[in-house]
C-alpha cells in the first residue's frame, strides 16, 4: 500500500468462544497477521474469541486495530476491549455496533461463529442488496457458512436473485480468504 491512499478497512466478524491455542483462535490469529502485515486497518467487535485473535495478529504484525464495543454487551456479559485494540469506537446499543462494523469497512470477512455472526453476515448482505453502489467484498470462511448460504438459497431461491447470491464469496480457510480479499480489493483506493 502506498502512503497516497488511506488504509483500507476490513471488518472481521466471528465467534467469541475460541480460546488461545484452539484451532479457530489460531486461524483468526493468522488472518489478523496477514491483514496487518498487508497494511489493512482491521475492525473487530473488540472483545474475546476470534475478535481478540484477529486484533492480536493484526497488532503484532504492525496493523491498526479498531475495536467496536458496546454498552449493551458489557451490561450483559462483563467484558472489556482486548489488549490489542488501538482505537475503541464505543456504541450504546448492539444495533449501533453492528452497523458501525458494516458501515465502517471497505470489505468484510466472516470467520465461523454463532447467531451474532450470522446476524452480522445477514445485515451486511441485506444492505448490499438494497444499495448495490455500497456493495463491498463479503467473504465467508469455512464450509459451515457455505452450507448455510447454499441451503438457504436452494430452499428459498425465488427470494434470492443471482445478483444477490453473487455478492457473497466463499473461502475454505483464512489464508484463502486473505488471497481472495487481495483480488477483490485490488481496485479500491
Amino acid at each position: 500500500m502506498t502512503e497516497n491512499f488511506p488504509k483500507l478497512r476490513v471488518t472481521v466478524f466471528g465467534g467469541s468462544s475460541p480460546k488461545p491455542g484452539e484451532p479457530a483462535y489460531q486461524e483468526a490469529l493468522q488472518l489478523g497477521k496477514l491483514l496487518g502485515a498487508a497494511g489493512y486497518a482491521v475492525l473487530t467487535g473488540g472483545y474475546m474469541g476470534t475478535m481478540e485473535a484477529v486484533s492480536r495478529g493484526a497488532s503484532e504484525s504492525g496493523g491498526h486495530v479498531i475495536g467496536v464495543t458496546c454498552d449493551e454487551i458489557q451490561a450483559w456479559r462483563p467484558a472489556k476491549p482486548n489488549s490489542w485494540v488501538h482505537e475503541e469506537h464505543r456504541c450504546a446499543t448492539l444495533r449501533e455496533r453492528l452497523y458501525a462494523l458494516i458501515d465502517g469497512c471497505d470489505a468484510a470477512i466472516a470467520l465461523p461463529g454463532g447467531v451474532g455472526t450470522l446476524a452480522e453476515i445477514a445485515a451486511m448482505w441485506s444492505q448490499m442488496q438494497i444499495s448495490p453502489a455500497q456493495a463491498r467484498p463479503l467473504i465467508l470462511v469455512g464450509s459451515g457458512w457455505e452450507i448455510v448460504v447454499m441451503d438457504f438459497t436452494a430452499n428459498l431461491g425465488d427470494y434470492v436473485s443471482e445478483k444477490t447470491r453473487s455478492m457473497v464469496a466463499f473461502a475454505p480457510d483464512a489464508p484463502a480468504a486473505f488471497e481472495l480479499l487481495l483480488i477483490l480489493t485490488s481496485n479500491i483506493h
